[in-house]
């Protein structure tokens, strides 16, 4: 994103390029050219330079916290991931506790402990068998603000007792908290 060029200009640009795993044109199909709009007017330059400086993730004790995952920031991990999606998210950062938000979605799903053993046999030989271990781990999504009307959900977590809590606060003519 430029900090000079007009949002139109630079939406058009965007078409033109394939960004964070999703063509330009789904994420303006989804998201809407007024939607960029209001994006580009709302932010000062200042705080887009600081962004645009962030890092991908914040890696702290056995957490990760992330937009997308650890494969792109547009991977959507939701309830409906398969399992052996979410260990591969989990395994190539080694966190136990995975914390996205892409979906928007509330939720907590775990995976057990446990190993898988593998080798691989040819015509020539078979390869010694590998055994590999994974802990106890979970992905969470951390909930939005917005995407339902007078609505944000959110999520709290203590590394050290390892509770988890979901949160809603209605806002608007419903206000207040709710589960």
């Amino acid at each position: 994103m430029g900090s000079i060029a007009e949002p139109t200009e630079l939406i058009d640009r965007f078409l033109k390029q394939s960004v964070l795993g999703e063509t330009p044109k789904t994420a303006l199909l989804r998201f809407g050219k007024e939607t960029a709009k209001l994006l580009w007017d709302s932010v000062s330059r200042e705080t887009v330079q600081w962004l645009r400086n962030c890092h991908f993730g914040f890696f702290e004790l056995d957490c990760l916290l992330i937009h997308g995952s650890t494969v792109s920031v547009s991977d959507e991990l939701t309830p409906q991931t398969p399992p052996w999606q979410m260990l591969d998210r989990l395994q190539r950062v080694q966190a136990n506790h995975l914390f996205c938000g892409r979906s928007g979605q509330v939720f907590e799903y775990q995976l057990q402990a446990g190993s898988v053993n593998s080798s691989v046999t040819t015509l020539e030989s078979k390869q010694p068998v590998q055994t590999i271990t994974a802990p106890k781990r979970r992905v969470v999504g951390v909930g939005n603000v917005g995407r339902e009307p007078g609505k944000a959900t959110y999520t709290l977590y203590s590394p050290y007792s390892d509770r988890l809590e979901f949160k809603t606060v209605y806002y608007g003519n419903k206000k207040g908290f709710g589960n």
